[in-house]
């Protein structure tokens, strides 16, 4: 739980606002002039400030500076029994975030500093998140590829040992996991990173077309050949292919991709004359590959000779502990492309994107923060401005209470509903049931003085 400084030389008033923030759940430390509060600002990890302007000593005002110059994100919110406007104007231009007149307004002063603790806490969230990728771009030396999981880590060990090499890599995993991003990092760190590097989408093209495609034409090999072409394999000499769902492919180009694995040679179609290259061939599917080829459909001297090594890109659902990193790196494209601001997620957003299970991988979560990025209605994207599809995916915790019950049994079984639900994280299930952790932990010491008297 965050922990609040109140500076003051009532004793009255920190008192007063001491009791209502412990009640609130927060830690708080108190002080009764600015040179003290300023000395345990310096030894405590303080999340907001509240201090009086007039005070003995160091007062308010220089304590407002000291900490706008030496603690810039550090909140301060300024009470003072002599306001004006003068003086509000005053102290926010010297880095106060809100301004109170004594008496003050108790239940407005709780939502100011609720909101701005969920802000700061928000934004070193996202600072470490930020670290943590850039972190992971140096150590994976690839930056597209984001992932602090093992299986990622393990995919990325094997990138770049194949890279260097000729070896034919064949790529598999679920649609949208990021099969074409491996084939780009394999082609970067690669020897052959300054040749051609040039990519076939299989699936986008029919089989005639796909053989034209793939090897040329001569002029008039067909109708509509009205010129010579060159085909994929000719124009990627030197350089590396990717043939993106092999697995769609007829087993007459087949045989003609295993002729140019083996002797590294062809013909144009319609040509008779044989054309050598130097290519090396990286392939992805979706589909079983082993599977195709007992069931016929697929040729199972290709499948050995492609699949030389195989990288498997594993879904979403089973890498997790990435969404919240891959969600802060779409975030901050999608706030770039289209001039928006969003800070970060909320909580329930974020619980959100974790809790689903992402039956289109990666490309549905960038999609989907695209989509909040564009239709959040404030600065920060709030569960109900995420696809209805993941909204909705947040498990529900209901608490049977049978009846009839008593206040006091239906009481209980709530709050220790709660705190199992937050595996026993007191500050959080204080924060959910909205008491102060202190009246959470009166309570329960009050329930085990029933247990032992019975």
């Amino acid at each position: 739980m965050a922990t609040l400084l109140i500076c003051d030389d009532e004793a009255n008033i920190v008192s007063g606002l001491k009791y209502a923030f412990e009640d609130e759940g927060y830690d708080v430390l108190t002080a009764s002039d600015g040179q003290m509060a300023w000395e345990k600002i310096n030894s405590n990890n303080i999340d907001l400030v509240i201090t009086d302007l007039r005070m003995p000593g160091m007062s308010g005002y220089d304590l407002l500076k000291k900490i706008s110059a030496s603690y810039p994100t550090l909140p301060v919110i300024v009470l003072t029994g002599h306001g004006t406007i003068e003086t509000a104007v005053e102290t926010m231009r010297d880095g106060a975030i809100d301004f109170f007149t004594k008496p003050v307004d108790l239940e407005k002063l709780v939502l100011v500093v609720k909101k701005s603790i969920s802000n700061s806490m928000l934004a070193e969230q996202n600072r470490k998140l930020t670290e943590e990728i850039d972190k992971l771009k140096r150590q994976q030396q690839y930056s597209k590829i984001i992932g602090k999981s093992n299986k990622v880590a393990q995919m990325m060990q094997i990138i770049n040992q194949v890279a260097p090499t000729k070896a034919s890599v064949l790529i598999t995993g679920e649609s949208g996991t990021g099969k074409e991003l491996v084939a780009d990092a394999i082609q970067a760190l690669s020897t052959r990173k300054d040749k051609p590097f040039i990519k076939v989408h299989c699936a986008s093209l029919s089989s005639s077309l796909l053989e034209s495609e793939l090897f040329g034409h001569e002029k008039g090999a067909f109708t509509g050949a009205t010129s010579q072409k060159k085909g994929r394999f000719e124009l990627a000499d030197g350089g590396t292919i990717f043939l993106d769902e092999i697995g769609e492919i007829d087993l007459s180009t087949q045989v003609k991709i295993l002729r140019v694995l083996q002797e590294r040679q062809f013909e144009r179609v319609g040509g008779e004359k044989t054309i050598n290259v130097d290519v090396r061939i990286i392939t992805a599917t979706n589909r079983n590959l082993a599977e195709e080829v007992k069931n016929g459909r697929f040729r199972e001297d290709l499948f050995y000779r492609l699949n030389v090594v195989h990288i498997e890109v594993p879904p979403l659902r089973e890498r997790k502990g990435d969404i919240e990193l891959l969600s802060l790196e779409f975030l901050k494209q999608f706030n770039e492309e289209d001039g928006r601001k969003i800070e970060g997620f909320s909580t329930a957003a974020r619980k959100a994107l974790i809790s689903y299970d992402w039956p289109g991988n990666i490309r549905e979560l960038k999609n989907s923060i695209e989509s909040s990025v564009v239709l959040a209605k404030g600065n920060i994207i709030q569960l109900e401005d995420l696809p209805a599809q993941i909204s909705e995916s947040v498990p529900s915790s209901s608490v049977s209470i049978g009846l009839p019950t008593t206040m006091d049994d239906a009481e209980k079984k709530i709050i220790t509903s709660m705190i199992s639900y937050c595996s026993g994280n007191m500050s959080k299930a204080a924060d959910l049931l909205q008491v102060g952790r202190k009246t959470l932990y009166r309570k329960i010491s009050a329930w085990k003085g029933e247990d032992e008297n019975e």
